[in-house]
């Protein structure tokens, strides 16, 4: 690891007059979470690679409110939005990317009726881009022939129809990609939605993302791809539950492309 990441503030590019091309947005998770902030690691050393000239708010940005609204608490949600809402129209946003499902769809879909209209990307997405664009190359090297499934995020792909950037990628990298039982507009969800990430789930036969690894294990996969930090925790919770850990990697699109490249 010689290159530092480079990861500049909004503040300190708005004090140089500077207005970058995008905000990334990095989300609880991926600012807190030890699993997680790999995937924010390598999706700024892509950005680096690419020379996107990007920013984040750092410690100015606050929880989109996606879990208060799930959980029912409207006006948590509204304080937390309206917040952060303030801060990025003081800053002149006007397009983010973010990593994690449901902050994307937070600030796509709930915003704009408090007062935020952004152009809202997932990183996924903003990858793709990148790599039609001629930004960033993809050698398979690493990949090639590797059996990969994708888990749909529910807040990507049935919310918000986003389910062919993530498969373009794993297409780009050479390797098989494999489906599950339940996928794209009939996927499964990994058992953290609606703030159950924080939450024990209630009593029943068996838990989701219990049933949701077992359709990844049906295709016999040696990584699972994932493109949320929640859904991470659940399919990498299941592969353990199943003890495969040592078999079967549970990675995240921008993992497998800043590995591809070798960042």
């Amino acid at each position: 690891m010689g290159s530092e990441l480079k990861v500049p503030t909004m503040a300190a590019l708005f004090a140089a007059g500077k207005q970058p091309e995008v905000l990334f947005w990095v989300g609880c998770a991926g600012s807190f979470d030890d699993r997680a902030k790999k995937i924010t690691k390598a999706f700024v050393k892509i950005l680096n690679k690419a020379n996107v000239s990007f920013a984040v708010l750092g410690t100015e940005e606050s929880c989109t409110g996606d879990p208060a609204k799930r959980a029912g608490n409207e006006f948590l949600f509204q304080m937390q939005a309206v917040t952060n809402i303030e801060v990025m129209n003081a800053y002149g946003i006007t397009k983010v990317v973010t990593a994690c499902p449901h902050c994307f769809n937070t600030l796509k879909n709930e915003y704009p009726g408090l007062g935020g209209n952004y152009e809202v990307v997932h990183h996924t997405e903003f990858l793709k881009k990148l790599l039609d664009d001629g930004r960033i190359t993809l050698e398979g090297g690493t990949f090639k022939g590797k059996r990969i499934t994708f888990h749909d995020p529910c807040y990507l792909g049935r919310a918000n129809g986003v389910y062919e950037a993530p498969r373009d990628l794993i297409k780009k990298l050479d390797a098989e990609l494999v489906e599950m039982k339940n996928c794209k507009s009939r996927g499964l969800c990994c058992g953290a939605g609606g703030a159950q990430m924080f939450k024990e789930p209630e009593k029943g036969d068996k838990d989701i993302n219990i049933e949701r690894t077992e359709q990844a294990l049906d295709t016999q996969p040696e990584i699972i791809a994932a493109a949320c930090p929640f859904c991470n925790t659940m399919m990498t919770d299941g592969v353990k539950n199943k003890e495969k850990e040592n078999d079967i990697k549970v990675m995240d699109i921008a993992e497998l492309i800043a590995t591809a490249e070798d960042l």
